[in-house]
């Protein structure tokens, strides 16, 4: 996945989960990614407005939605079904939405949790907004690239 670059500079970044949704944010000159908070998944329509309330906190601009990529490089059913919900997320805030591959972005978030010595239950707590931090970040570090390369 190529990060388009006329993305917004301010964006949320959604790790999408079955029970939990990490949210991050990256600073007004979307250079730096920050974890946010984590949203306990209670359906598309709460979800929905859960992220309306951050995208006006936070003036964010846009969505890096994270598409979950297996090892190999195929998409699965669950890829299928992150694009749906990135495209109803997109049509509901009335924002543009990237897809960003996040792959291992949780696994990632879990072992720097426990190589910091967080506990099990408050890892729980935090994995998911770290995972979006990690995904956001990742998008954020691609599209600086992408434009540095274009000249």
């Amino acid at each position: 996945m190529n990060p388009p670059t006329q993305m917004p500079s301010r964006l949320l970044g959604v790790d999408l989960g079955q029970r939990r949704v990490g949210v991050a944010v990256s600073d007004p000159t979307g250079t730096v990614a920050t974890p946010l908070a984590t949203i306990e998944y209670r359906g598309p329509h709460h979800l929905a407005i859960e992220l309306r309330r951050f995208v006006r906190e936070t003036g964010a601009q846009g969505l890096v939605i994270g598409v979950p990529v297996r090892s190999d490089g195929v998409e699965g059913p669950e890829a299928a079904e992150a694009r749906t919900a990135a495209e109803r997320i997109g049509k509901a805030l009335g924002l543009p939405v990237a897809l960003w591959d996040e792959r291992m972005t949780t696994r990632i978030a879990e072992r720097t949790l426990i190589e910091s010595g967080v506990r099990r239950r408050q890892r729980r707590q935090v994995v998911d907004c770290l995972a979006a931090q990690i995904l956001l970040q990742s998008f954020l570090d691609a599209r600086a690239l992408a434009k540095e390369r274009a000249g």
